[in-house]
């Protein structure tokens, strides 16, 4: 179950990331969710390294870190992902 709850994190906030970020993303829906699963991830490290972990109630904290933490990445990986379709389609 761990799992499942992970990919719907990860999908929203992969979503939450993608309407952030000005302008049109090109990366699949796919990966969008990983770059999701990861920035929950990476919130999570960020949120335990600074004692944040866990609070009474909602973790906004937590969240807010999640939230940025996959805005960044799902930034770089679209603009890696651009640039490796571009070498791709260019090859052709």
């Amino acid at each position: 179950m761990g799992w499942l709850w992970a990919i719907i994190v990860g999908f929203v906030l992969g979503l939450i990331a993608k309407a952030i970020i000005p302008g049109k993303q090109h990366s699949p829906l796919w990966l969008t969710t990983i770059c999701g699963i990861l920035g929950a991830l990476a919130g999570n490290a960020i949120a335990r390294g600074l004692g944040v972990e866990a609070t009474s109630g909602i973790d906004w904290i937590r969240h807010i870190f999640q939230v940025v933490a996959a805005v960044v990445i799902v930034f770089f990986v679209d603009m890696l992902y651009v640039r490796m379709k571009g070498r791709r389609a260019q090859r052709t």
